[in-house]
């Protein structure tokens, strides 16, 4: 049975650790308790927000409607063409399954170790890190379509997965639950070490980047992630603040003209990926404090809640970091966790 409290604080369901409030709470375990949370939600007439691990969004104030925390649990492993499916609740921690996974030996997603979040938000945000995305080994998702009333698979093409994109955060958005994920991995240990950041490290530890073993490869990847983004539980963020810009060739090679050390990446449909990071950096924002929050010294897309700051104050200083680096690179910087 759903149980359904009133004025939840949601301050220990966020990575920032912002005192937000929602006017009412299910913690979601199974099929049935979000069946009867949703028709207690249509009932009031209250607008329904499905958290995970709370690590892609950002609370501007109390929530006026009903949260859904995710909370189910369970992998279930079959066969598809001789390799290992997953089927995965939605409620699952994401960082541990791939840690589960590496143990058992289903490879694929040692690259994405040490994101955090659930399982069930990693297609929203087709999570992706150090040269792999989620759409890599995705085969389907289930939830349940609130216009429809039912539950239903979406095919991974179905789900429009682009990059920090999918259908869930648009023409889906607040419409589909997650309930269940399917992964397709594979039990030969060959890993994706094309990344340059990651091949270097490889490198430099006196690896082979073309005959790593994916443990060890994952071990590179939580090195890597540990030097540069803070812990959550001791520096309050959402991870990376700012989606890496995408432009066209065009604008890329002119403001290559003026700064050719501008780190920059070729996409596949000819437009040019720009860092993120490199943008605010040049902007002075790297450690900046702006009274409770402030930029992380190590890592320039990455803003930290110190002394209990809310929301807003959080996104005036997202902004005041988007402005900056519109007024001198003419690149319009996106945030990447969601906004309420």
């Amino acid at each position: 049975m759903a149980v359904i409290t009133q004025n939840h604080c949601l301050v220990d369901c966020n990575t920032l650790s912002i005192t937000a409030h929602a006017q009412a709470y299910c913690a979601v375990d199974g099929r049935d308790e979000l069946c009867e949370a949703l028709e207690y939600a249509r009932g009031e007439q209250l607008p329904a927000l499905v958290l995970g691990g709370g690590s892609n969004c950002v609370f501007s104030r109390d929530y006026p409607g009903l949260v859904l925390h995710m909370r189910s649990r369970g992998v279930d492993v079959e066969q598809l063409d001789g390799q290992p499916l997953l089927r995965v609740a939605a409620g699952e921690n994401w960082d541990a399954l791939v840690r589960s996974c590496l143990d058992e030996g289903y490879f694929g997603l040692e690259n994405l170790i040490a994101i955090p979040g659930s399982v069930g938000a990693a297609p929203v945000q087709n999570i992706g890190a150090y040269g792999v995305e989620l759409s890599r080994c995705l085969r389907w998702v289930e939830g349940w379509d609130i216009e429809r009333g039912l539950f239903r698979r979406l095919s991974a093409s179905e789900c429009q997965l682009s990059y920090r994109d999918s259908i869930f955060k648009r023409a889906l958005s607040d419409r589909f639950v997650i309930t269940e994920v399917a992964l397709q991995l594979c039990r030969r240990p060959q890993g994706d070490a094309g990344y340059p950041a990651l091949r270097d490290y490889l490198l430099a530890a006196g690896e082979d980047p073309d005959r790593v073993h994916p443990r060890q490869l994952a071990q590179a990847v939580a090195a890597i992630r540990a030097s540069k983004l803070p812990d959550y539980r001791r520096e309050p963020n959402a991870g990376s603040f700012f989606k890496n810009p995408l432009v066209t060739a065009s604008q890329a090679a002119e403001l290559l003209k003026h700064w050719p050390e501008m780190a920059h990446w070729s996409m596949p449909d000819g437009r040019v990926k720009l860092a993120a990071a490199w943008l605010v950096e040049r902007c002075g924002w790297k450690g900046h404090r702006q009274g409770p929050v402030g930029v992380h010294p190590r890592q320039a897309i990455v803003l930290v809640n110190y002394q209990q700051a809310g929301g807003e104050q959080i996104l005036a200083l997202a902004n005041a970091i988007i402005a900056s680096v519109y007024a001198q690179f003419a690149v319009r910087l996106e945030i990447e966790p969601r906004v309420y």
